[in-house]
């Protein structure tokens, strides 16, 4: 029997926290394809990626967690971490401020 959206989420953050960002992607994906609109799958997916330097990728998954979830802190820190590596100051300053100023004490 195939793993449900949640088993497989709970599979890449694993792989996530155990530096596999490229096997994470891979999990994550399955799930995302389960639940394309929850913010929690979209944000380890764009962490995942980010992680094996794909950046554009990673972009999306956090553009689209914030969309669904406006006040994600952490997708706005993972956009501006984006915009960053992709040499757009302008918008990197702009996420990374919403995100301290939305929880200050988990990203400072």
């Amino acid at each position: 029997m195939g793993k449900n959206a949640y088993e497989l989420f709970q599979q890449g953050k694993s792989l996530l926290e155990e530096k596999h960002p490229a096997q994470a992607a891979l999990v994550l994906e399955k799930a995302k394809g389960l639940f394309p609109n929850k913010g929690s799958i979209r944000e380890a997916l764009g962490r995942a990626y980010f992680n094996y330097g794909q950046y554009c990728l990673a972009k999306e998954e956090f553009d689209k967690a914030v969309e669904i979830e406006p006040t994600n802190h952490y997708a706005h820190f993972g956009l501006g971490l984006c915009f960053k590596k992709m040499g757009d100051n302008d918008m990197a300053y702009r996420h990374l401020k919403l995100a301290i100023a939305m929880k200050p004490d988990d990203l400072g």
